[in-house]
């Protein structure tokens, strides 16, 4: 029998693998960007983005087994969803557009989508909402630093 923790943490990879397959050729336009000088470490974000996504699968499941099935619990799978998305569309919209601005914006939507979703499951869950703690934080930074770009590279925003 296949577990709903196998069925949440499943679509969350599918959709994060799928993400990496629709990121445009683009990226070399983000590669050959400046950086702030204090971003050292840019080689840690995968496995930061890696340990956020896990959290956040585990939040779901969390909200799930709490009562499954019910009409509220499918409208939070729907909220943790609409965060992903948001997460996910980041990258390649970015490099598309080659705008540091619509990053900028997707990377703010995506943490108040997190704070409403954060605050919709505090009152099923109060472990289910510290987990999506780090995404909170790591959002604040992620749209700081490409803010901070945007200054840095005003000719491409």
């Amino acid at each position: 029998m296949i577990k709903s923790w196998m069925i949440i943490g499943g679509l969350a990879f599918l959709l994060v693998f799928a993400s990496t397959r629709i990121t445009p050729s683009d990226s070399e336009w983000f590669r050959h960007l400046q950086r702030p000088r204090w971003l050292t470490f840019e080689g840690a974000i995968p496995l930061i983005w890696t340990v956020i996504f896990i959290c956040g699968a585990w939040s779901a499941y969390m909200i799930w087994e709490h009562n499954p099935g019910s009409s509220t619990t499918w409208l939070m799978m729907g909220l943790y969803l609409l965060l992903e998305i948001f997460t996910i569309a980041y990258t390649p919209v970015m490099f598309r557009l080659r705008s540091l601005k619509v990053g900028t914006i997707l990377g703010g939507t995506g943490f108040i989508i997190c704070l409403l979703v954060t605050l919709a499951v505090l009152s099923v869950s109060i472990w289910a909402a510290l987990l999506l703690v780090p995404y909170l934080l790591w959002s604040l930074i992620g749209t700081y630093t490409t803010w901070e770009m945007i200054h840095i590279n005003r000719q491409n925003v």
